[in-house]
């Protein structure tokens, strides 16, 4: 009896063990026998061109193993790549497909894309890689000029002159387009322009389907000002009525310039200091008007002018009690802002111009919440 009881008990303990061990055993098999493999992990496009619309290649495998398998997912490295896939499970020795989308629209110069391929079997994520290079589109005209008024092209309807300044005039050409049939005429007669900007055309006449240039001269020490400005300006052609008149604007930021100076002459020029260069008002119920002030000082040896105050719109005015400091002086520049209309946060700037060569333009910046 006492045999048979440690037989029984002898069983009963190793029963979990032979579980366990069948189990493992029979993983394994499951995963050995669910399996696959692809017949390449990476494809080649080689030179494709961008204007040729998406490309496609089918990745291909067979199932290798004895149990169905599945492609469960399949992820792209980006959203350039649109992946489809087999859906349906794949038999024993059967062939299931990835197919990788990828278009180069937009997109010249090399690529190397990546699918990530997730299945039911061991290994369950499996990676796929496309590669080329996007020969880029040849470029037309309308390519380089975008904007059309009539039958002149141009690459911008404003004409920026970028950062100019008072030391001398500044010439600027604009690269233009003439899309017609016909030769297009630029008028010497006309023209508007301020006294400090001229115009001129390269050529005068533009053949059919040809470029050309409009250049601008600007005078910034005749224009008399400081920071951002524009103009408008104005030129007609020989095409038909209501399209031979073109309008433009005119921008540029003006710097006053200064020569080269030793370090002696930079030791005696004037210098400005702000107490401080930003002021946050905090919460501002909208349509009040709220105010502060800077201090500005000459630190410098000699007179320091203020030659210009610049509110980055309407709503902000600065004004300041003294234009010419001397030595040691200080004035108070006085700002305010308007929040009628206003709502959120409002991040507004002041530009202060002066003679201090180091430091010509100098900037405050204004914060302000604004609740109903």
């Amino acid at each position: 009896m006492k045999k048979w009881i440690f037989i029984v008990a002898l069983g009963l303990a190793s029963a979990p063990a032979l579980q366990a061990q069948q189990l493992v055993e029979r993983q394994g098999f499951e995963k050995k026998m669910a399996s696959f493999s692809f017949e390449s992990n990476t494809y080649d496009f080689g030179e494709v061109p961008e204007e040729g619309g998406p490309i496609r290649y089918k990745f291909e495998f067979t199932n290798t193993g004895e149990v169905p398998i599945k492609v469960l997912e399949v992820k792209a490295s980006c959203g350039c790549t649109t992946p489809d896939w087999s859906r349906d499970e794949i038999m024993p020795g059967q062939k299931g497909f990835v197919v990788a989308e990828y278009n180069p629209q937009n997109r010249p110069g090399q690529f190397h894309k990546t699918l990530t391929v997730n299945t039911n079997a061991e290994p369950n994520v499996s990676i796929l890689n496309i590669k080329g290079v996007v020969k880029p589109k040849p470029r037309t005209a309308e390519d380089d000029f975008p904007n059309e008024m009539g039958n002149l092209r141009l690459k911008y309807r404003n004409f920026n002159m970028g950062k100019v300044t008072t030391e001398k005039p500044t010439v600027k050409k604009f690269e233009v387009y003439n899309q017609g049939e016909k030769p297009l005429v630029f008028s010497k007669k006309n023209i508007e322009v301020p006294e400090y900007v001229n115009i001129a055309f390269e050529p005068q006449t533009l053949p059919a389907k040809g470029r050309g240039n409009i250049i601008i001269t600007y005078d910034a020490a005749a224009k008399g000002d400081l920071g951002w400005v524009t103009d408008n300006i104005a030129f007609t052609t020989n095409e038909a009525e209501g399209e031979n008149r073109k309008v433009f604007t005119l921008s540029t930021t003006i710097e006053e310039y200064f020569p080269p100076m030793t370090e002696s002459e930079l030791a005696k020029a004037p210098r400005l200091q702000i107490d401080r260069s930003t002021h946050e008002w905090g919460n501002v119920r909208q349509g009040n008007t709220v105010e502060t002030e800077f201090t500005l000082t000459n630190n410098g040896r000699s007179e320091l002018i203020i030659r210009d105050t610049k509110a980055n719109c309407g709503c902000t005015v600065s004004t300041p009690d003294k234009s010419t400091l001397q030595p040691g002086e200080s004035a108070q520049l006085k700002v305010s802002f308007n929040t009628e209309g206003r709502r959120g946060t409002q991040y507004k700037t002041v530009t202060i111009f002066s003679n201090d060569p180091t430091a010509p333009t100098q900037t405050l910046t204004l914060k302000a919440n604004i609740n109903d």
